[in-house]
């Protein structure tokens, strides 16, 4: 159950970041300050987020770049309409085998 809210409040983390990412990117390109100051606040909030999780850091962000991965992916095919190519999803497949390597890796 743990597993389960810990990767929920990851892909949370995920969104805010990943979506204030968009938010600055949006601004930067005609919607204008605002935007970009709304962005860097929502990438803010990210921070806060990601770390609620109770995992140490290194792990924390060894899953979190597998999460993000996953996340920024659907972004760009669900919010900016991307094609997303075969080799992408491999990438980020490849990305989710080494966070699962962090994350049970061998302790010392």
């Amino acid at each position: 159950m743990r597993l389960l809210l810990d990767l929920l409040i990851l892909a949370l983390a995920a969104t805010f970041e990943v979506g204030g990412d968009a938010m600055i990117r949006s601004g930067l390109r005609g919607r204008g300050l605002l935007f970009v100051a709304l962005g860097v606040a929502v990438v803010g909030v990210y921070g806060l987020i990601v770390n609620l999780v109770p995992v140490d850091f290194s792990k924390l962000i060894g899953v979190y770049v597998a999460v993000f991965a996953i996340v920024g992916v659907l972004f760009g095919k669900l919010v900016f309409h991307e094609a997303v190519p075969p080799s992408t999803w491999l990438g980020v497949a490849v990305i989710v085998a080494g966070a699962a390597i962090v994350q049970m890796g061998i302790q010392r």
